[in-house]
């Protein structure tokens, strides 16, 4: 079986395939101050619930964006499951060519979308990855990684506008608002949040699309892309697997 791993600034993402198949998939909070020991007395836990044992695990593929999980993760798999990691890199899978000036700076997990992405649809692509950031990857009819934008996430910006401005309450945002006017303070917040990280995708989603010079077709994941699918004018599917699989294409070809 393969052990694949996608490690992000605030979740992780594990899941376990016997082929093509995905068994079992979990998200946790990234712990950067965990350490092997405790690592594997969760991934025991997890693997007990799926009914996978840690000595099925032949192979591991990970992505990682957090350099102190890097460390902890190599030495959990050299010590209790065996086989050593493979780290995805810009040189992972070179029939992805990266057309940017400074190809070992793309985040481990944007080179795993594209791979899954572009393996699925065949077209030119805007991938949009709703996570601790929110990221925006342009991929060409030919396969290439053009580059991408990167801003903050929902829930950062959220969250800075709660800690700034100390009159206004935490509200809710994983449902859609019934109207963009809101009619008091806390649905003023939401629709503000929401139908304006609308506008911020759809119009980054536009202006990339007309400098490709392509009708490239918009897909999304991350925790909040269904919210997002909801409100937005361009977001045309929802991957929520789009990482795990990307893994899962590029311990393939290894």
């Amino acid at each position: 079986m393969l052990l694949v791993i996608d490690v992000g600034n605030t979740n992780t993402v594990i899941g376990v395939y016997d082929g093509k198949h995905l068994i079992k998939d979990w998200r946790i909070r990234t712990e950067r101050r965990t350490t092997e020991d405790e690592f594997h007395v969760l991934a025991t836990g997890l693997f007990a619930e799926g009914n996978i044992g840690s000595k099925d695990i032949g192979k591991i593929i990970i992505s990682c964006v957090v350099p102190p999980m890097v460390t902890i993760l190599d030495s959990f798999c050299r010590k209790y499951l065996g086989p050593r990691p493979h780290w995805v890199d810009a040189g992972s899978f070179p029939n992805i060519p990266i057309r940017c000036k400074n190809p070992s700076e793309i985040g481990a997990d944007r080179i795993v979308n594209a791979v899954a992405a572009f393996d699925k649809y065949r077209t030119s692509l805007v991938i949009i990855d709703f996570g601790t950031a929110t990221t925006f990857d342009a991929i060409s009819e030919a396969g290439e990684y053009l580059g991408g934008a990167i801003s903050p996430g929902i829930m950062i910006a959220s969250e800075a506008l709660f800690m700034k401005a100390s009159k206004l309450p935490r509200v809710e945002i994983f449902v859609p608002p019934e109207n963009v006017i809101g009619k008091d303070t806390a649905s003023s917040i939401k629709a503000g949040i929401i139908f304006g990280y609308a506008g911020l995708v759809d119009g980054m989603v536009k202006r990339m699309q007309a400098e490709m010079g392509t009708n490239a077709k918009v897909i999304a994941t991350g925790g909040l892309a269904g919210l997002m699918q909801q409100v937005s004018e361009t977001i045309e599917a929802v991957e929520p697997a789009l990482t795990l699989e990307g893994l899962r294409i590029i311990s393939n070809n290894l």
